[in-house]
């Protein structure tokens, strides 16, 4: 058995100040709309999640991984998964928690982990961009990115869900152990985008739009997003 590096324990610690503890990818507006109110709907609304905008992120996160590695030249590559990330994201209110995300998670690898990687990625990357470049910089590679991502994807959420709603860790817990093997599929799908000759997926969720952009209108907010 091949044993995690520690700097991706670390990376995937919500300890880590990259700022994610303050975004909640939905889940909050989920829980003001009445969507999500138990573990049952907590569970179905993360399943949904990892399979969209998670594999989106998977994806995105082992192509910037596989990237980052060629150095200066892959900068106009770099752009273009921006660009691809921009348009898979049509919400400005999710668009602007992706990069300020990203821009946390940046300063946070680039403390821990010094590396010209970090350069190549500019001041406001989406998320999964800053986290390919940063599992580089930490010593892993594309597969362990996509796995890191998809990871994100739903620990998150669950994690302000048990704040908003006051559910049983235990229980989230519960339902997150349940979501293992499809983190690990959408995860497996999503290393395979360090290939660029195989497409960024664009699997859809106007739901999270919509959620993001009420989410951006509401007067008192626990979470940034």
């Amino acid at each position: 058995m091949t044993s995690l590096p520690s700097a991706l324990l670390l990376l995937a610690d919500s300890r880590l100040p990259a700022g994610g503890h303050a975004h909640s990818g939905g889940l909050a507006a989920a829980v003001a709309d009445g969507a999500v109110h138990d573990e049952r709907t907590l569970a179905a609304f993360l399943s949904g999640r990892l399979r969209t905008a998670g594999l989106v992120a998977s994806a995105a996160a082992a192509r910037a991984a596989a990237l980052v590695v060629s150095g200066p030249s892959a900068a106009d590559t770099l752009d273009e998964l921006d660009a691809e990330l921009d348009a898979r994201t049509p919400s400005p209110a999710a668009r602007a928690a992706s990069r300020a995300q990203g821009r946390g998670l940046l300063r946070a690898a680039s403390a821990a982990w010094p590396s010209p990687v970090h350069a190549l990625l500019g001041p406001r990357p989406h998320a999964p961009c800053a986290l390919g470049g940063a599992a580089v910089a930490a010593g892993a590679g594309p597969a362990e990115a996509a796995t890191l991502a998809a990871l994100a994807s739903v620990t998150g959420p669950a994690s302000a869900a048990v704040r908003l709603l006051g559910l049983d860790p235990l229980g989230v817990t519960r339902r997150l152990a349940g979501l293992a093997a499809d983190v690990d599929a959408v995860a497996a799908q999503g290393a395979r985008c360090a290939d660029l000759d195989v497409p960024l997926p664009a699997a859809s969720a106007p739901l999270l739009d919509l959620l993001a952009q009420a989410h951006a209108r509401a007067d008192v907010r626990l979470f940034a997003s």
